[in-house]
């Protein structure tokens, strides 16, 4: 299992990283980034504490721990330069919170996200047709979820993303240690979006080529 958005007590998560790490292990996980939610009033004092974690813990551990962000909330035309501030930081894994149909985000942040080169969208929502051709221009990966409420919208966008060809990955969003999950049961969640088997280990594969380029591979 590949998990690329979860949250440490740094944000609104229950675990410190090390707990998370751990028992992302022991469900299975290969490789998980811890993505705190983040705007301008804390990116400067979460992102080195997680990159200070997982410095102090990839020696010592069986599970790939990257450092990232989820950019979340924030006004669409100040995305690009957190982005940008988030990867200075160390950030290697950067999440932009999408437009949740159970959210009131801002119009225009998935489109910010985008033109920002985050490196996923997370839980786009009803993402438009010109937004999803813009993100197979530019090569950004939309999120399948398994978040309660955000997940509402996974069929729209595992249907349109592979209609385009755009790359897709499954993640959890965990808050909790609940909230972690196997391999089969993303399995599941791909297939409930109406995905097919041979389209869900394309998926799984893009999750390691992400994971293989945050580590400098």
């Amino acid at each position: 299992m590949i998990d690329l958005h979860t949250h440490s007590i740094f944000s609104d998560g229950e675990l410190i990283p090390a707990e998370l790490a751990r028992r992302a292990f022991a469900m299975g996980y290969g490789a998980i980034a811890i993505t705190d939610h983040m705007d301008q009033s804390n990116i400067d004092l979460i992102i080195p504490r997680i990159v200070k974690a997982v410095s102090a813990l990839k020696n010592h551990v069986s599970i790939e721990i990257i450092p990232g962000a989820e950019i979340t909330h924030v006004p669409p035309s100040l995305i690009p330069d957190m982005v940008k501030e988030a990867r200075k930081l160390g950030a290697k894994i950067v999440v932009v919170h999408g437009e949740s149909i159970v959210e009131p985000v801002a119009e225009g942040t998935n489109r910010a996200a985008i033109e920002a080169g985050a490196d996923i969208l997370a839980h786009p929502g009803l993402i438009s047709n010109d937004d999803l051709l813009f993100a197979k221009e530019k090569g950004i990966t939309l999120e399948i979820t398994a978040r309660k409420g955000h997940s509402l919208s996974n069929g729209h966008v595992a249907k349109w993303a592979l209609n385009l060809g755009i790359p897709l990955i499954l993640n959890t969003d965990a808050h909790s240690p609940s909230d972690l999950i196997t391999k089969n049961f993303a399995r599941q969640i791909l297939m409930s979006a109406g995905i097919e088997d041979k389209e869900i280990d394309s998926i799984f594969q893009h999750a390691e080529k992400l994971v293989k380029k945050a580590l400098g591979g």
